[in-house]
């Protein structure tokens, strides 16, 4: 299933090679797409697994007598669990990268789902999302960097593949646990270790490419092509920007992804199972989303996607706590479409602010948008013990308007970058 790359054109040893020598002329990366194909599919069932645990979240809350706190702890626990053990993750492996290391990554994750299945205790669960985090942190940074190693230079293009199989795989969660683990109860999520099985051997196959790649490289880190560059004031003032972008857009994705069907059983006396398949329409349309913001930044800009897709998202995020049951769809899934665009565009936007950092960058910003998610999960699960969980709605509403602070980024990340 994994294609490879061409290893490039090397220097020979000749003093003086002639006109005529194919040597002299550039070679252009090509694009790996099988390599980057294998690695959204893995992507896909990777975050089909993160998926299950929130879509489980109204049997666990009727199974065990939970409060919406510690559904919220929940996902606090998974989510920074990942968080804050995924920038180290890219900072190791952008010095001695790990051809192997997202094989660990899927077996902690399978460890996970496996006491999901069993976990008969509170506190279990707690230990299953940990388990889960643990996961998630391994694959996210490294299989971001492979990504962009296998891109041939279309940056945009391969994180936007590689991302939209993550999102997909988060839409089929609600789905398959609708119609699978909802008639059939907690310890058939045990099944779904057969997703994790799947993703090991497809990961296995990219590390054998990731090894072959270094090993034709003479044993350098491939992808890499030029040192980290000193980190300015400008850049550290962008990437506090971006960061407080992704934390407008991960937080107000989360009080969907963990709260919509609440809000949906509690307005509309919908069942859990039409509940759940109102998520999968949103959570599909993150996908389709997230698909679309890469082309469109390596064509026209990344900072128009990162502007139009926070901010433009404004209008329908007010308009949906106040909206029927059909237009509360409909608008869910426009609001998925346009957010879910501009995460692929802030990532290689920092990349390239932050050249020679790859994964480093990529552990960061998924890190900090679990962290950011995990938290928001737990801010949000006790405002609507408090206040109810129309308030949640009500209040995340006008998280987009944080969009203006776009306005701060530069046109390109490459004119700050050489600033003393």
């Amino acid at each position: 299933m994994v294609g490879s790359l061409s290893p490039g054109v090397r220097r020979g040893s000749d003093p003086e090679p002639q006109a005529s020598d194919p040597r002299l002329t550039p070679t252009l990366p090509r694009t790996a797409f099988r390599v980057l194909v294998a690695l959204s599919v893995s992507h896909l069932l990777n975050d089909l697994l993160q998926a299950l645990l929130p879509a489980l979240y109204p049997l666990f809350k009727q199974d065990f007598d939970l409060t919406f706190t510690q559904i919220g702890f929940i996902t606090l626990t998974n989510q920074v669990t990942s968080s804050f053990l995924q920038p180290l993750v890219g900072r190791f492996t952008d010095r001695r990268p790990q051809p192997y290391a997202l094989v660990a990554g899927m077996t902690m994750t399978l460890c996970g789902i496996l006491l999901l299945a069993s976990a008969h205790a509170y506190p279990l669960l707690l230990a299953a999302a940990a388990l889960v985090g643990v996961g998630s942190s391994i694959f996210h940074p490294e299989s971001s960097r492979l990504a962009r190693v296998a891109s041939g230079g279309r940056h945009g293009l391969a994180q936007s593949l590689f991302q939209t199989g993550g999102n997909f795989g988060s839409s089929l969660g609600p789905l398959l646990t609708a119609f699978v683990v909802v008639p059939r109860g907690q310890s058939s999520v045990a099944w779904f270790s057969v997703f994790a099985l799947a993703a090991i051997l497809v990961l296995w196959r990219v590390g054998r490419w990731h090894a072959a790649q270094r090993r034709s490289a003479g044993q350098t880190a491939v992808g890499h092509h030029a040192p980290p560059a000193p980190i300015t004031r400008q850049v550290r003032r962008t990437v506090v920007v971006l960061l407080t972008l992704v934390l407008s857009k991960q937080v107000y994705l989360v009080s969907l992804s963990s709260y919509f069907m609440f809000f949906l059983i509690e307005r509309f006396q919908v069942s859990i199972q039409s509940a759940q398949m109102h998520l999968f329409a949103f959570l599909a349309a993150v996908a389709a989303g997230t698909f679309a913001g890469g082309p469109i930044g390596d064509r026209f800009g990344r900072k128009y996607v990162i502007w139009g897709s926070i901010l433009g998202v404004l209008p329908f995020t007010l308009l949906l706590p106040h909206a029927s049951l059909f237009w509360t769809g409909v608008l869910s899934v426009i609001i998925g479409l346009v957010l879910a665009s501009a995460f692929s565009a802030i990532l290689v936007y920092a990349q390239e602010l932050l050249p020679g950092r790859v994964g480093f960058v990529a552990g960061l910003f998924f890190g900090f948008a679990f962290g950011v998610a995990g938290l928001g999960a737990a801010v949000l699960g006790k405002v609507a013990d408090w206040y109810g969980i129309a308030t949640v709605y009500r209040v995340c509403a006008y998280l987009p308007a944080i969009g203006l602070l776009a306005v701060f980024l530069p046109r390109e990340p490459r004119s700050i970058t050489m600033k003393p």
